[in-house]
């Protein structure tokens, strides 16, 4: 996705190896013209499942993942990350360990929203190493519902999440997958990885 990849090389901030700070676009500010071309991205990658809701994780992922849930026609699921007075009962968690953050936290949905007739379509906005996916994919086992696939607004090639969850049978759609960050460097990768390779 070429408007995407130069948004990233226009207004992306090389921190380091391995991160990359996008948060006059994606998770903070949010650009709402760009928000709307990746959810009608991941719309049309996914238009061949039957997709009946789409899930994420509070907050970077709400904006691509309300945008693709526009553009199919499905409600959106944001998982907390937080306690809430108002969700506590027949809860369905999972723990996620954040690499940005260095902790350990558990995510939770209502289970009145996810049930064993679902079949979900994670989105998020990043993927590095899988740990958030992988909370959200175990969120949807506990409901008996199908994982339609996850789809990544910005993957992090050089980092093992992604071959996680391909090698595990998940069709995981990137609309931008970094091969390097090293040298201040922002380097995209030429081969396209999606379904299962």
């Amino acid at each position: 996705m070429e408007l995407l990849k130069n948004k990233i090389r226009d207004d992306g901030i090389v921190l380091s190896e391995n991160v990359l700070k996008v948060d006059s676009f994606l998770n903070h500010q949010m650009d709402p013209e760009l928000m709307k071309e990746i959810g009608k991205e991941f719309a049309g990658r996914f238009r061949d499942e039957p997709v009946t809701k789409v899930l994420t994780i509070e907050s970077s992922g709400i904006g691509p993942g309300i945008m693709t849930a526009l553009y199919l026609g499905v409600p959106l699921i944001f998982a907390r990350k937080k306690k809430s007075l108002t969700l506590t009962e027949d809860l369905l968690t999972a723990p996620v360990y954040s690499f940005t953050k260095q902790e350990q936290y558990e995510i939770a949905v209502s289970a009145k929203f996810l049930d064993s007739d679902d079949h979900i379509l994670v989105i998020d906005d990043f993927l590095a190493n899988g740990q958030a996916a992988i909370g959200l994919i175990n969120v949807i086992k506990e409901a008996e519902a199908k994982l339609a696939g996850v789809g990544i607004v910005i993957e992090k090639g050089f980092q093992e999440g992604g071959s996680i969850l391909r090698e595990r049978g998940v069709r995981v759609e990137s609309l931008a997958i970094l091969e390097s960050l090293e040298n201040n460097q922002i380097v995209f990768s030429e081969k396209e990885v999606n379904i299962n390779e």
